[in-house]
């Protein structure tokens, strides 16, 4: 996957161990790149649509 998409393997690494909690856009749209998916696909999962929202 990192060849595919760009993305060092340590960086992958991070996200995958829970190490990096907040990867950039810019690394999510090359991960979704990587898999031939869009962000729009990325974001619509039950984790993302039930999170509160932080500032109110």
């Amino acid at each position: 996957m990192s060849y595919i998409s760009g993305v060092s393997q340590s960086t992958i690494k991070s996200i995958l161990n829970g190490e990096s909690k907040n990867p950039s856009i810019v690394t999510i749209k090359k991960l979704c790149d990587g898999f031939n998916m869009n962000i729009a696909e990325f974001f619509d999962t039950d984790d993302f649509k039930n999170l509160e929202q932080e500032i109110k």
